[in-house]
């Protein structure tokens, strides 16, 4: 890649030597080149600035330097980045689509900014973007232009040794990153979280992907959709329906979402809700009374239950892994069980016996155990009797 920079400071620029972007000049990887526009000025006070046409308080950067730069620097085809507050926002997606461009030239404005003419003359020749690194105003685009450059060069295929790292920062997923820990394992009376020493990969990820959903909805809510900041006491204002043909698609994805995490719990891969397809989800909207939960739109919980003699089956609770752990499990057994008509006298359920997190909300609830279930090693049957009835007269 090669990126130019064209400023009426250059020494700001200097930072560019050192660290990421300075690594990836020493490995071949990054041609950079910082540009005085006051080279192309005329005058021998190398003016770049004048008053605003329409009057108003502040200079404007005078066109003609930044059209002879441009000439000078050949700008046609090269991605022209103009850092300015009046610009779209940097995101992380568009430091990863950046860092495929082969050259970046960045124009840093001063003062009131450049001349529009300035920035509609470069569309005719290059790509042009306009970029904001935030809701503020600097002095001038090199501080922009820093940390534009810095986020895209370290994304240059090849330069991160360890490519996983990127992976797991703030914003690649859309989230705010996980806390992090080093050793020691104590200090200062504050200990490392107990998981994160436990050596289970698959409790670390959760408690991980857990924390950063936490993270970002209390720092950066607006990065979330809005059924990540749901709870059990948000109950009211979430869409629960009686399911359709038109939900099985969306049924059927966060069954398979749901069930490899019971696969993980008990080492097994054959289990029936990841076997089915589509036509199987359609097939049991009419054999069973199926629900959905929607927030804001998103399918994020549902469950089941059909009468059998007298007991009321309930069957494929789920709720989006996203969203584990607030209740909203527990809340849905109960309303499961509220579907069950006036014959029902007891609940019936089966779960995986390595399923420790299900069983432990059912037990809580009210269910026993009663045993495996017959024909199917490692699932155990849960059973409840309903309360009765208050009947008024």
């Amino acid at each position: 890649m090669q990126i130019d920079v064209l400023t009426i400071f250059p020494d700001y620029l200097a930072p560019l030597e050192l660290s990421l972007p300075g690594r990836a000049r020493a490995k071949g990887l990054l041609e950079l080149h910082v540009h005085d526009l006051r080279q192309w000025t005329t005058d021998k006070h190398h003016t770049t600035d004048d008053t605003p046409y329409g009057g108003g308080a502040g200079m404007v950067m005078k066109p003609e330097p930044w059209g002879a730069a441009f000439d000078a620097l050949d700008i046609d085809g090269a991605t022209v980045v103009f850092t300015t507050p009046s610009g779209a926002p940097f995101t992380q997606a568009m430091a990863a689509e950046l860092a495929g461009h082969e050259r970046l030239v960045f124009a840093c404005g001063r003062y009131e900014g450049i001349d529009q003419r300035v920035i509609d003359h470069a569309r005719t020749r290059a790509d042009v973007r306009e970029i904001s690194i935030g809701d503020y105003v600097l002095n001038g685009g090199e501080v922009a232009a820093l940390a534009i450059t810095e986020a895209v060069v370290r994304l240059i295929p090849g330069f991160m040794g360890n490519p996983e790292s990127l992976a797991e920062e703030s914003h690649e997923d859309g989230l705010l990153e996980y806390p992090v820990f080093t050793k020691p394992a104590s200090w200062r009376d504050l200990d490392v979280p107990p998981v994160l020493l436990s050596g289970d990969h698959g409790k670390i990820a959760a408690w991980r992907h857990e924390q950063a959903v936490r993270r970002t909805a209390e720092r950066r809510p607006d990065l979330l959709h809005a059924s990540h900041r749901i709870d059990a006491g948000d109950l009211a204002d979430l869409e629960v329906r009686p399911a359709t043909r038109a939900d099985a698609g969306e049924i059927l994805t966060l069954q398979k979402a749901c069930w490899v995490q019971e696969a993980q719990a008990n080492a097994a891969l054959d289990i029936p809700p990841l076997r089915e397809g589509l036509d199987d989800v359609v097939a049991s909207l009419d054999r069973w009374t199926t629900h959905v939960v929607r927030a804001e739109g998103r399918l994020i919980a549902s469950g089941r239950g059909r009468l059998d003699g007298s007991a009321w089956d309930v069957g494929r609770l789920m709720v989006a892994p996203d969203l584990q752990g607030r209740g909203l499990g527990r809340w849905l057994l109960s309303y499961v069980e509220g579907l069950a008509p006036e014959g029902a006298t007891s609940y019936a359920l089966f779960t995986g016996a390595g399923s420790a997190e299900n069983l432990r909300m059912y037990k809580k609830a009210g269910y026993r155990l009663r045993g495996e279930l017959d024909g199917h090693p490692g699932v155990v049957v849960l059973t409840k009797r309903r309360p009765e009835q208050v009947r008024i007269f």
